[in-house]
């Protein structure tokens, strides 16, 4: 990796739907794919993947992880919600995520849950966290280095690339795993209830 910040650019970290990005009006499903192909397009990996299709709303929506829609419509609490699967679903299981957003879901319909504020909270989170992601990374490569810098082998640049990889899935599945452990805290409430 000889240009950090270009590579940490290509990430789209700062890409993501903002509460002014979604229209007041409630969409429809293709109008709900459109939105999220162009905020997302630079999250993908590959130009063919698709972001969001109707074949997931729909596995959405009969899996209950949003409240049901109205008119063929989706809102911007449902938006919202999408929005949280879409993020979520890189990480940790539909089921997962379903016991992750029960509560709120119950929230948003039964006490009218100002979910706009939610959304802002984890948003300015969001830039708080790339922020700190692009510094750590910067560190993480110097870490590298340093460790490459000891292991004798003339492909040293993969070598550095591999520990890379290594770093960041481990990294990864450390916050995983911490993740999981707060959505089994959830399911054992529910249990309990």
């Amino acid at each position: 990796m000889n240009n950090i910040d270009k590579f940490l650019d290509d990430l789209g970290l700062n890409d993501y739907l903002k509460l002014e990005d979604i229209p007041e009006i409630d969409l429809y499903m293709d109008q709900v794919i459109q939105l999220f192909e162009k905020k997302y397009a630079k999250t993908k990996r590959d130009s063919k993947d698709k972001i969001l299709t109707k074949t997931m709303i729909n596995n959405y929506a009969k899996g209950r992880l949003f409240f049901p829609i109205k008119n063929k419509k989706y809102s911007k609490e449902h938006l919202l919600l999408i929005s949280f699967i879409y993020q979520l679903k890189g990480t940790i299981t539909i089921s997962d995520i379903k016991v992750a957003l029960e509560k709120l879901n119950k929230k948003v319909v039964n006490e009218n849950f100002a979910l706009d504020d939610l959304y802002e909270a984890h948003t300015n989170l969001i830039l708080e966290q790339d922020e700190r992601f692009k510094k750590e990374f910067k560190v993480k490569a110097g870490e590298v280095t340093e460790a490459a810098e000891k292991i004798v082998d003339p492909d040293s640049d993969y070598i550095k690339q591999l520990l890379m990889i290594l770093s960041l899935s481990h990294m990864s599945s450390l916050y995983q795993r911490a993740a999981e452990k707060l959505i089994d805290q959830f399911r054992q409430e529910g249990e309990e209830n």
